[in-house]
């Protein structure tokens, strides 16, 4: 067999998340791996560099699996293969060095419909400078408990490179952006951190309460989780590159038409 190593881009609004479940609950690997079957007659175990959860949507999940021919062709409409090279030997999860998320938020005093699927909106106005410092706060290797659960074992320590908001003007409120680099994340690690710093965007939560239910490792204090459409897997780092989709999902607005 030949390893293939591809970039998938999908949306996740019709899936119960990536990995494959039992009977026939919809899957982003089982609609790949039903697509190997249909174009070859023979089953392969398409592997991910990452797992999301239910609705969450990714630009650059990378992915490994043993034969390829016109997979696209079989998928539906929000899945589809970005790029395929041959790699012998490339495990997408075990050779990654870290994975980028990106979440967004809308801001705004009226709920935006053609952005619902792409975006968490929050009615509330949000002091974005204390959620900056919030989001500087995440960056190190630390136990990151509070914010989730490993999906195996026991070790909940993880490194976060690069934790950062930017903003700009939408809808007579803001569109924010919050980027996150990590080595590994937890079981809705980053929907956690979402949820609390806009916890803190919200005023519901102060900077030193926020720096004390991060060292606290207690998941039980994090009380807001952010809903999973706002969330995109954007980009997975190897040592020979970052691979991402060439088209990323954008879920920018600007002010006025």
């Amino acid at each position: 067999m030949t390893r293939y190593r591809a970039i998938l881009a999908y949306d996740g609004t019709a899936y119960f998340g990536f990995q494959r479940q039992a009977g026939d609950i919809p899957t982003v690997q089982g609609a790949v791996e039903a697509a190997i079957v249909v174009i070859s007659g023979q089953t392969a175990t398409v592997i991910g560099a990452g797992r999301t959860d239910r609705g969450v949507h990714a630009a650059g999940q990378v992915i490994a699996f043993d034969l390829l021919r016109a997979l696209n062709a079989n998928l539906s409409d929000d899945i589809a293969l970005q790029s395929v090279v041959q790699q012998p030997g490339f495990h997408p999860r075990f050779d990654a060095l870290s994975r980028i998320y990106r979440y967004t938020v809308i801001q705004a005093a009226q709920r935006q419909p053609l952005l619902r699927q792409r975006t968490w909106w929050v009615r509330q106005t949000l002091d974005v400078d204390a959620m900056r410092a919030a989001a500087g706060m995440l960056v190190g290797e630390r136990d990151f408990a509070a914010f989730g659960s490993p999906p195996q074992g026991t070790n909940t320590v993880r490194t976060v490179q690069g934790s950062e908001w930017t903003w700009q003007p939408a809808y007579d409120g803001m569109c924010l952006s919050y980027r996150v680099e990590a080595n590994a994340f937890l079981q809705h690690m980053v929907r956690r951190m979402v949820g609390l710093q806009v916890d803190v965007g919200r005023g519901v939560v102060d900077l030193a309460q926020f720096e004390d239910i991060v060292c606290s490792a207690d998941i039980s204090r994090v009380k807001t989780i952010a809903p999973p459409q706002g969330l995109v897997l954007e980009a997975v780092r190897y040592a020979d590159r970052v691979e991402r989709s060439t088209q990323p999902v954008d879920t920018s607005v600007t002010s006025g038409w």
